[in-house]
């Protein structure tokens, strides 16, 4: 009975004072939904399976959400849908109102006047968090979407019509996943179930659904393997009410997800419903309440934190039961979790969920350990109960690590421990040559050079496990795993650099460079992982001989300007000099100017970014959001937070861009205040914790959740503070 106690637990928490100021007026979901930000548009809530939104004609990588600013095309309204990723898996159970004859096909049918699709009506379209309305121009049609956890709500209103209709759509909008197989039947006149399995990205998906429509359908035609019409007459300005339920288990676990979520398809419901969505949001958004005199910061903030709740989604049935990774079904009351995009939210969107979703991170990081046990690993890449093992690095280690080291409650460390040493001890995806020679030599494959250092990095998670849980052996063993980063940097050129297996270097080479089809790099070059090492900063210096020989190469970093070559990946994106911020194993470096002594660089730094990388318009966003990391480093750098290391909960204090505020956290509310902030006082002058100055630049995870108070005193001087 979960989702009903979340329908009750929002429609309560919305009437509690601190959601009076209604944040969600602040949400733009259209912002990054142009240029390369890749965002879902549509009507979800915080963390749900349903995202359920428009989706375009197949176009090219822009368009893997399903919507792209820039093209009105609309073939369908689907249930799933990813944000912010470079792929197009999903789209699963897409419905389209019509009017009149239509070719049921793809291809050819994107010709003009046939096919499903129509046009949207851009100056008729209404976004904001749990609703979405347009208007289809070819059929005259009004579509209306919001959603609960389980079940989408469509209202569409038609035109005067006998031969109007509601298709059913399994063959996929999307470039990359491709119908299996797939089944639907009416059960009745307002009822059809059905599922779709499917493969691309994730190689065997499924998902089953059941439909229930307001008014009978007079009619239900099969056309094809993929499509079913039902028929209806229709009246000027008829609404048409449809719910749609999903289940990763049964057509009939779909059917009682129908049942349990109350969701009878009526206006008083759907206008219900989209109340209830937008209260939901606005209860999560309350979370972290902000003050600013600049409309624009709250509109990119609260937009920035909306976009972190996309996902993980809860794969589970209204009653707690899922589908695990060995296709059996199993229970869990705190969720079952989907779409882990580990290799970019390890780095901000984990430490950010770990202060705000305390409620619900145990359940992410026990989803993590429940994978473990079935697939004999932590998630790499995890989407709809598939390992994709997309991406390098064993990141899944990491937030479980981090987990582990904040004491998050509910969690075994023993068995998190295990989990993450089982991993990390693999011969898989050059793990074996790793282990055995110190690094990923050119000859083990390509990103050899970002595989080594981020297996490095998850070593130094295991190592620091290790020690808390009196392990010895193995913190020693793996804190020096953890150093094998040293192996690849090459102290002629001080750059992270490929070597082959005598122990040679990669000739020539151009540390510029990058190919998104074969390089050691992944989507990068060797300036910009030369500095993938957030775990020991003291060990980078060594290697380049004193503090103020790194320094003067990261000062050289930040204006260095290069050709990356003509099959560079279009994630390196978002440049000051070589730091690309559209990109994740950047997204660490502006920080370190804080740890060697010099945070007014960073101050500088993170004022640029924060203002000229992140805006209120479609293109708000210089890179894919990347399910929610993008945002979360804009969310947690505007308090004046970011965790560097990739797990243990030192947060390093940058500069807030907000004058005040209030996070709910664990043990009540921490407060963050800026005294003395103007256009002219740009620095840092000194940070106190509940009254006290700090001697250090960084704050423990347990001294923010415990609740307090952080005052940052700003001022004109360029100054060390702690």
């Amino acid at each position: 009975m979960r989702n009903l106690f979340l329908f009750f637990f929002s429609a309560f928490f919305s009437t509690i004072p601190i959601s009076a100021q209604d944040l969600t007026q602040y949400v733009d979901p259209l912002i990054g939904s142009g240029g390369h930000g890749h965002v879902f548009v549509g009507a979800d809530v915080p963390f749900g399976l349903v995202k359920l939104g428009p989706t375009s004609i197949p176009q090219q990588w822009d368009w893997c959400s399903g919507y792209h600013e820039s093209d009105s095309t609309i073939i369908g309204f689907s249930h799933t849908h990813l944000s912010g990723t470079g792929i197009g898996d999903l789209f699963d159970v897409t419905l389209m109102p019509v009017v009149g004859d239509v070719v049921y096909a793809r291809g050819e049918a994107y010709k003009p006047g046939s096919g499903l699709w129509s046009y949207s009506d851009r100056r008729q379209q209404a976004v904001r968090p749990g609703y979405y309305k347009t208007y289809l121009t070819r059929y005259g049609i009004t579509a209306e979407l919001t959603a609960s956890e389980l079940v989408g709500l469509h209202r569409y209103t038609f035109p005067e019509a006998n031969d109007a209709g509601i298709v059913i759509d399994l063959e996929n909008g999307g470039c990359w996943d491709k119908t299996t197989q797939c089944y639907m039947e009416a059960a009745d006149s307002n009822t059809v179930l059905g599922y779709r399995y499917s493969t691309g990205w994730a190689k065997k998906q499924k998902i089953y659904f059941a439909l229930r429509t307001e008014k009978p359908f007079a009619s239900c035609t099969r056309i094809g393997d993929y499509y079913m019409r039902l028929g209806f007459a229709t009246h000027k300005g008829e609404a048409i009410h449809v719910s749609v339920a999903l289940s990763p288990t049964s057509m009939t676990d779909a059917l009682n997800n129908l049942r349990l979520s109350d969701a009878s398809p009526c206006r008083a419901r759907f206008d219900t419903a989209a109340r209830l969505a937008q209260d939901e949001w606005d209860a999560h958004l309350s979370r972290i309440r902000i003050e600013t005199q600049d409309d624009k910061v709250k509109r990119i903030f609260y937009t920035a934190f909306y976009h972190t709740m996309m996902a993980p989604v809860d794969f589970s049935n209204a009653d707690g039961t899922y589908l695990g990774h060995d296709g059996n079904k199993r229970c869990s009351q705190a969720g079952n979790y989907t779409i882990l995009s580990l290799w970019d939210t390890y780095r901000a969107a984990h430490p950010l969920m770990s202060l705000v979703q305390y409620d619900r991170y145990p359940g992410i990081i026990n989803t993590m350990l429940d994978i473990y046990r079935q697939q004999g690993k932590l998630p790499v890449w995890h989407l709809m109960d598939n390992e994709t093992d997309c991406m390098v690095g064993n990141p899944g280690v990491c937030a479980v690590g981090d987990a582990v080291l904040k004491d998050i409650p509910g969690i075994d460390a023993e068995e998190a421990y295990e989990a993450m040493r089982a991993s990390v001890m693999l011969d898989e995806r050059g793990l074996k040559e790793y282990r055995e020679r110190g690094y990923i030599s050119i000859e083990g494959g390509n990103e050899n050079v970002s595989r080594t250092m981020e297996y490095a990095l998850a070593d130094w998670c295991v190592a620091q496990v290790a020690k808390k849980l009196g392990h010895q052996a193995d913190y020693e063993y793996f804190l020096q795993r953890s150093k094998n980063y040293r192996n690849i940097f090459d102290p002629q050129t001080h750059f992270a650099r490929g070597r082959h297996g005598d122990g040679s270097w990669r000739t020539p080479f151009d540390p510029f460079f990058s190919s998104h089809e074969q390089d050691d790099n992944t989507e990068g070059n060797a300036w910009q992982y030369t500095w993938l090492v957030p775990h020991d900063l003291d060990g980078l210096v060594s290697l380049f001989g004193s503090r103020e020989a790194l320094i003067a190469k990261l000062d050289s970093f930040f204006v260095t300007e290069g050709d990356f070559g003509a099959t560079a990946s279009p994630d390196i994106s978002g440049l000051i000099g070589q730091y690309a911020h559209g990109n994740e194993p950047s997204h660490h470096i502006i920080y370190f100017y804080t740890m060697l002594g010099q945070p007014w660089k960073t101050a500088d730094l993170l004022r640029r970014v924060l203002s000229e990388l992140y805006t209120d318009r479609p293109d708000g966003l210089c890179g894919n959001e990347d399910v929610g990391q993008m945002s979360a480093w804009y969310v947690l750098s505007a308090l004046g937070l970011y965790q560097v290391e990739p797990a243990g909960g030192r947060y390093v204090l940058g500069v807030p861009a907000v004058d005040r505020a209030e996070i709910g956290v664990r043990g009540g509310t921490f407060t963050i205040e800026t005294k003395n902030r103007s256009p002219k006082n740009l620095y840092v002058q000194r940070v106190l914790l509940n009254g006290k100055p700090l001697r250090q630049y960084w704050i423990d995870f347990a001294d923010i959740e415990c609740g307090g108070t952080l005052t940052f005193e700003m001022g004109t001087k360029r100054k060390t503070w702690f």
